[in-house]
Formats: structure tokens, sequence, C-alpha cells
């Protein structure tokens, strides 16, 4: 039986998406920047996913054993780590911290205590503030549990779009379903997946910032960075096609809370937290 626009729309009003919001409704929760976000996850499993993930990428990537660079980039991890909030738990926990010889400008860290930094993230920035704003950018996707909350968006989207798929079989014509099947994976992918992660690297970007400046590195690098990522970065897709929101966009945005964090990292210099892990380049 082939259903007409108006009885279709009514099909999605009362079935569809009623199902599709009780699944997101379950795993609801709040980040640290007060942001709705999902998380069907729980830690025990997201670290075993980080920690399988990262011995993957060990297995596969070349690691930079050299004393002095483990010594900068573990020095820069380490001061981080230790202003991490008691409310996170995480402060004790023993976090892997790996040096990769490889020439992308990439870090990252991943459920489970682990931190890895490119060789070509080394050479890119100039100053143990512009390494701590990047490692302090991945320690805060983290935290927030960034990579539950994008697993748990790709769960419920792939759910919701199989979902869709029966429910129109024998309801409306092949080809109609083929139309609207391909329409709203579009609009799961640039609607809902994309924007979501940019809100991901926005909230990483304060939440880094903020841990820089208690850690006693200078806030003001976080915008010097991408401003100089922006320069050397080259063509770039549109922002609202992308994962991560423009350079400029995060320039200004980090450059807007300098005020405010400046007298946060003055006062953790005048109580010691002052790093000297560029004396160890």
């Amino acid at each position: 039986m082939n259903l007409s626009a108006k009885p279709l729309a009514r099909f999605f009003r009362t079935t569809f998406f009623p199902l599709l919001g009780g699944a997101l409704l379950a795993g609801c929760a709040t980040s640290p920047t007060g942001e709705s976000t999902l998380l069907l996850n729980s830690p025990t499993q997201m670290n075993a996913i980080g920690e399988q993930s990262f011995e993957q990428i060990k297995a596969k990537t070349p690691i930079d054993s050299g004393d002095k660079v483990n010594r900068y980039v573990r020095c820069v991890s380490e001061a981080l780590i230790d202003r991490i909030p008691a409310s996170y738990g995480l402060q004790s926990e023993q976090w892997e911290i790996r040096v990769f010889k490889d020439d992308a400008v990439n870090a990252f860290a991943v459920p489970g205590g682990k931190i890895g930094v490119y060789t070509g993230m080394l050479k890119m920035v100039d100053n143990q503030d512009q390494l701590a704003a990047v490692i302090g950018h991945e320690i805060s996707h983290v935290l927030a549990q960034h990579s539950n909350a994008r697993l748990s968006q790709q769960q419920v989207t792939s759910t919701g779009l199989n979902l869709a798929n029966l429910l129109l079989t024998n309801r409306v014509e092949a080809g109609t379903q083929q139309a609207l099947m391909s329409a709203m994976g579009l609009g799961a992918e640039y609607g809902v997946i994309l924007p979501y992660s940019r809100s991901h690297e926005r909230e990483a970007d304060v939440l880094g910032q903020d841990l820089m400046a208690d850690a006693g590195f200078d806030p003001r690098e976080a915008s010097s960075l991408w401003r100089k990522m922006a320069a050397e970065g080259g063509s770039a897709p549109p922002e609202f096609m992308s994962t991560h929101p423009a350079p400029t966009s995060r320039v200004t945005i980090l450059g807007d809370r300098v005020n405010e964090l400046l007298p946060i990292y003055q006062q953790a210099r005048a109580q010691g937290r002052a790093p000297q892990c560029d004396a160890l380049r």
C-alpha cells in the first residue's frame, strides 16, 4: 500500500520520530559547558575502545623514543593533567603519552588516558604554550566524553535510518523510498553529525584554554596557534561541511576569552605553576 504525502507526514510524526526521540531521551546528558549531549556507552566501554585504538595506532605508526622530545611532550602533558578538576576522576589515572614519527600536524587523546602527539605538530608549534593549547584541547575531548557522544550520535543516526527504511518498506513506491532515504541521509550528515562535531571542537577549545591557563601556560597562545594554522593551512572546505570550526572562528573565540583567563594564568604563575618545558627542547 502506497502512502500519499499527508499520511506519510503523519506516519513520520506519529511513529518514526517518537521512536527515535525515545532513544535520544534515554541517553541525554549535559556536557561540562552545559550543552545537551548524548551518551549511550559506559566509561568502561569507551576506555576499552580508546585503548584498542591507541594500540592500533602504535602498531602502524613509528614511535619517536628520543629522550629530549619525550621529556618536552611529557612536561607539557603532565602539567595539564595535574590541573584536571577532581570531579572528572582522571587526575590519578596513569596516562600513557607517546610521540609518533609522522609529519601530520596532529595530536589526539582518547578515553583510557592515552595521548599521542605527532612530530609534525611539534614542528608547527612555536613554544610550550602553543603545544599546551593543542594537548589541552585534546585532553578536553576526553573530559567532555566527546568520543562517546560522537559514537552515540552515529549509533542513533544509523538506527534511525535503518528503522525509517524498514517502516517505509511496502508503504511507498521503491523510487520514492530511495529518494526519501537519500534525503534523510544527507540531512543527517549535514544537519546533525557535522555540526555536532563542530560543537565538540568549540567546547574542547574553551575547556582546553581554561586548562592551560590554570596550568600556568599563556592562554593568549591558543589564538596565536590557530592564527598560524589558518595562515599555513591553505584552502579548506566551507565551515558548514567541516567537522572543525573555521580557523578564523577559533581565533576570534579564543582571543575574546583572553581577558577573563589572564588573571587565572597570572595566579597560577604566582602559586608556582610555571612550566619550563621549553628548556627541555
